[in-house]
């Protein structure tokens, strides 16, 4: 595992240090940190289309952020991502991820969407990147909650309709040579491990759908995260190092009760401040030999973003496993022979 690096999406800013890469990434290798995912839609960050056109405006990226210690680790298109698949009762809450060109335009807006993850493949392949974060969008989400009754066959057309949709993107990026990793997220069709494996089907096992691993969003979800990597983590590419608690009461629980997010049963916090055992984490990507970026996402509802980014690369640190070679009972180790074998058995 590699690490520790820091998401950026939440720190970028109009002001010194956060307002630009050169700045952002002297602030993150200054706290310690050897690596950065960046968000593309901050063009004070990274200009996509000209990453996607010219190798000479990539390597400039990267010559920045190693002035300062510093990996490009994925490029994300979380929103970008979200718009590929958006019902039409959230056309107006998602208008504000498009461009002003897009907005009220559900088609135009779509089109806007796959454009970008097709140049964030390209962006990826130039920057020698082998990754990319994204969102899935959602055509279910609001019939999340099976009331009312869904009919027969609607989950299976909405899975039929996403895959699609992100075939083509899944393609494009196969062919760059980067694997796509869904953030399993509330609000995307991708939300569980259920559902990831209802989308893998419908593209075909698609080698390139894999997944962002974010304990926080099935912590809050009461999923057993810990065995979820048993389960996938040959198709966990990425991972978010992002804690999280859930204090249900006597007044709310999962749902929240559209209460804002100090005052939710569940809630995200700074690292080590929530729930998560990430011990447990660390020890089974170990156990797997997960060779990405341990990246912390900052999302925490009180503490200040600064202080949980500076506490972070110490508590990332402190759980990375350098995995061993060696059995701890070498020292009573008795040799290979087959002979002496055999005969441990009972054999002549």
């Amino acid at each position: 595992m590699k690490g520790p690096a820091i998401f950026l999406a939440q720190f970028v800013g109009a002001d010194a240090p956060f307002d630009t890469l050169e700045n952002i990434t002297r602030w993150a290798g200054g706290l310690g940190y050897t690596g950065v995912q960046v968000p593309t839609w901050e063009s004070g960050l990274i200009n996509l289309e000209l990453a996607a056109e010219s190798m000479d405006y990539c390597q400039e990226l990267q010559g920045i952020c190693a002035s300062n210690g510093i990996a490009i680790t994925e490029l994300s298109t979380h929103l970008q991502g979200q718009l590929v698949a958006v019902h039409p009762a959230y056309d107006e809450l998602f208008d504000g991820f498009a461009p002003d060109a897009a907005k009220g335009n559900p088609v135009a807006r779509q089109e806007w969407a796959v454009q970008q993850l097709l140049l964030a493949a390209k962006a990826s392949q130039n920057l020698g990147l082998n990754a990319h974060a994204t969102f899935s969008g959602a055509l279910l989400w609001q019939t999340m909650y099976p009331w009312p009754q869904r009919p027969d066959g609607l989950v299976e057309a909405g899975f039929a309709e996403l895959a699609k949709r992100w075939t083509p993107i899944l393609n494009a990026f196969d062919e760059a040579g980067v694997d796509v990793c869904y953030e399993i997220h509330p609000g995307e069709d991708l939300h569980d491990g259920v559902t990831f494996e209802m989308f893998l089907e419908a593209a075909n096992n698609h080698p390139r759908a894999n997944i962002l691993y974010d304990p926080s969003h099935f912590l809050l979800q009461q999923l057993d995260y810990v065995q979820f990597i048993d389960h996938y983590h040959e198709r966990i590419k990425m991972f978010h190092v992002k804690d999280a608690e859930f204090n249900p009461d006597g007044r709310s629980g999962v749902y929240g009760g559209y209460q804002g997010w100090k005052d939710r049963a569940g809630r995200f916090r700074s690292l080590g401040d929530g729930q998560v055992d990430f011990s447990r984490i660390f020890s089974q990507f170990a156990r797997y030999g997960f060779d990405g970026w341990a990246v912390l996402e900052w999302e925490c509802c009180l503490k200040h973003p600064e202080d949980g980014a500076a506490e972070g690369v110490d508590f990332i640190n402190h759980h990375m496993i350098r995995t061993t070679d060696k059995a701890f009972d070498d020292f009573a180790g008795a040799g290979a022979d087959d002979a002496v074998n055999r005969r441990i058995l009972g054999l002549s």
